[in-house]
């Protein structure tokens, strides 16, 4: 069995001041780091619909508005040895169209070129979903793919 289509063309992450957050076109990632020998119960991680607060051992680390609306009860986060926080977070609109630009309201903005990779790759990801059996993983895209590419779902087979 083939991996799937974002673990084979890799990722393109934002960076922040306390980590990076990427997407697919069904999730959106957050990776937190955090001191070393954190334990689980030193994290507080409150995941809404619209609405994210992550603080450790006391101090706020992430804390705001999400750019769209997430699943609620859908979001999980997770501490990897101790050091990382993981966050995963289901998108409620999950079409290529609907690439986030930034992780919170005003804040954590992905850099137009790093936008522009988001929504090529998600774009690609919209491809392979679409026509299974192909492989997109070293496709390259340019033309109109802003917004989710061009629609071919009017097309007949």
């Amino acid at each position: 069995m083939s991996a799937p289509f974002e673990e084979r063309s890799g990722v393109v992450p934002c960076g922040t001041p306390w980590g990076r957050w990427y997407q697919t076109l069904e999730e959106v990632f957050i990776e937190v780091h955090v001191p070393p020998g954190t334990r689980a119960k030193d994290v507080c991680c409150n995941l809404q619909s619209r609405h994210i607060a992550l603080s450790v051992r006391g101090q706020d680390v992430l804390q705001g508005k999400l750019f769209d609306s997430t699943v609620t009860g859908e979001g999980t986060w997770t501490l990897e040895d101790r050091k990382l926080i993981q966050i995963v977070l289901m998108k409620t609109n999950r079409d290529a169209g609907n690439c986030w630009t930034s992780l919170l309201e005003n804040e954590y903005a992905a850099d137009p070129w790093v936008q522009d990779q988001m929504q090529r790759k998600l774009t690609l990801e919209r491809f392979q979903k679409e026509n299974p059996g192909f492989d997109f993983s070293g496709a390259e895209i340019s033309g109109n793919y802003s917004k989710g590419g061009p629609d071919f779902s009017s097309l007949e087979k």
